[in-house]
């Protein structure tokens, strides 16, 4: 798949089934690889690398299910090595395990550089050029599409620019489709990757690509320089996974490439799923997506300083690199007490564009509990709780009026908690016990028994994280506790935090507060569908 005459053409070459799957605690399954195949087809990747067939028997199995799928835009990859010194192309098992994948596209990667060849593969100069060009011909008489990676490459050509340059001549008069430019350390800084792309490019006529590690920290700057000298093939991973550092990471090259630079990688219409891609193969990697990922990242478009989120009240662009929309992000104003009173317009636009309530008293009381421990930019929906109860029609949907928590260590039969509450709901006040695992638990508990007869809906929300912090360890048991509760309904999340020196009672405030953010924007909702239903 050669990049057409278009100069403005970059073929995204995806190597996080095998780069990728490298790096320290990820494990893909043979499922998770299927799954991240379809995730990147439907993102229009060009390419996709399976894994190295010859080297365990859930890579060849992925090559053998991945034939019954039905792929609208990638090329799978097998990957593989030139052959062993001294026997023939033919005879060489890790070659015929690449033909025996079936793909239509392998990956060969072969030495480039002179000290590699003499200390590692302990052969000589000659014999190394020789296994490039029959494994590559090889390949080629049977068919495929070479894509010749060489490894080392510009380590090679700093050391030895000749050698270097023959083993990608060799590739190249053996058939290879593309040579591909390997910054296998990750050593190199952008000037320098621009000039030896520059120099190759002037001495082979088969299409360029670059294949760069980050433990520099600069693998996707590399890859940048190399498509501005020529290069137009870029090899990655999604969220820049792979060994050591990692490796390039596609998804800030992505929009980087294709809406500040004008070059064509992916479908347009694609770029608009690229947080819920890189979202969802860390999900299936099972690591946590870093929130501070270009383009993709949770705060990638979060505002915080009050001067910042006035600016972008104003004009988005004032202190945001391009819109988050386009690659299906979004901005968020974060509050605390460096926010000014365009961050609380801003989060109360978000919850309804006509509520009133008095900006500068909540922007005040914001301030004043920050001074006391409380930290509201992890816990947004404290915010919108305060915004809410300051609306002069806001209505308590509950008042909680009294709590008592009981832990109980029975000797041989472990601990057990009950709690007591008192709620009051429209006049009436429920009086509640429930036990649980732990003293929280049991609040919870009682809290959704007393909240349910009038509340039912309030069965589908669910506790996903609960955080301590304590603010004064110097305190010892008397130190002041920050808790903060992640709660979810659906698709929905949100966080809430109390503050006090008893962690029951710092728990109780979140929780209560989570609760009855959960039904106000519940009535909320309902409220507006109900006055459509009457103007329709």
């Amino acid at each position: 798949m050669k990049p057409s005459k278009q100069s403005n053409e970059v073929v995204l070459y995806d190597t996080t089934l095998r780069d990728g799957a490298q790096r320290k605690g990820i494990s893909f399954s043979l499922e998770d690889k299927i799954k991240i195949t379809k995730l990147l087809d439907d993102f229009g990747v060009s390419y996709i690398e399976g894994g190295w067939p010859g080297s365990n028997p859930k890579d060849f199995e992925y090559f053998q299910r991945v034939k019954a799928m039905r792929l609208k835009h990638a090329v799978v990859v097998a990957f593989g090595s030139t052959r062993r010194a001294g026997i023939a192309a033919s005879e060489d098992a890790n070659l015929q395990r690449l033909l025996e994948a079936d793909t239509d596209a392998v990956a060969l990667v072969g030495k480039s550089s002179s000290k590699h060849v003499l200390k590692v593969l302990r052969t000589t100069l000659d014999e190394n050029l020789e296994m490039i060009k029959d494994s590559v011909r090889f390949l080629k008489q049977n068919g495929k599409e070479v894509i010749f990676d060489a490894e080392h490459y510009f380590d090679g050509f700093e050391e030895d620019r000749e050698y270097s340059l023959k083993a990608l001549l060799a590739a190249q008069e053996a058939g290879a489709d593309w040579l591909v430019l390997c910054d296998t350390n990750g050593r190199h800084i952008p000037s320098r990757i621009s000039q030896i792309v520059a120099e190759t490019r002037a001495a082979v006529d088969v299409p360029l690509g670059i294949h760069a590690h980050n433990d520099g920290e600069l693998a996707v700057a590399n890859s940048l320089a190399a498509v501005e000298s020529g290069v137009r093939q870029i090899q990655g991973t999604i969220n820049g996974y792979g060994e050591r550092c990692g490796n390039a990471n596609l998804v800030s090259l992505t929009p980087t490439l294709q809406l500040k630079m004008g070059y064509s990688c992916v479908p347009q219409s694609s770029l608009v799923r690229l947080t819920e891609l890189a979202r969802t193969v860390s999900e299936i990697a099972n690591l946590p997506p870093d929130p501070y990922a270009p383009y993709v990242g949770s705060a990638a478009f979060a505002h915080k300083a009050g001067l910042h989120a006035a600016a972008v009240e104003k004009f988005a662009a004032s202190y945001e690199h391009m819109q988050p929309e386009l690659v299906g992000n979004s901005r968020e104003i974060l509050i605390s007490e460096l926010s000014g009173r365009g961050n609380v317009r801003l989060v109360a636009a978000q919850i309804s564009g006509s509520m009133p309530f008095a900006e500068q008293e909540v922007l005040e009381s914001i301030k004043e509990l920050e001074q006391k421990g409380y930290k509201f930019e992890d816990a947004q929906g404290s915010v919108e709780l305060m915004i809410r109860r300051n609306d002069p029609s806001y209505e308590k949907p509950f008042e909680l009026i009294d709590i008592m928590v009981v832990v109980n260590d029975r000797i041989g039969a472990g601990s057990q908690s009950e709690a007591v509450v008192k709620v009051k709901i429209n006049g009436t006040v429920f009086h509640t016990v429930s036990v649980g695992r732990g003293p929280v638990h049991a609040l919870d508990c009682a809290l959704r028994k007393a909240l349910q007869p009038v509340f039912p809906h309030i069965a589908n929300v669910r506790l996903v994280d609960y955080k301590v912090r304590i603010l004064d360890p110097d305190q010892a048991t008397e130190a002041t506790t920050r808790v903060v509760i992640e709660a979810a309904s659906d698709e929905e999340r949100w966080s809430t935090v109390g503050v006090s020196d008893n962690i029951i009672e710092a728990s109780c405030q979140a929780l209560v507060d989570s609760l009855e953010l959960y039904l106000a924007r519940y009535f909320s909702t309902a409220t507006v569908q109900q006055n459509q239903e009457v103007v329709a």
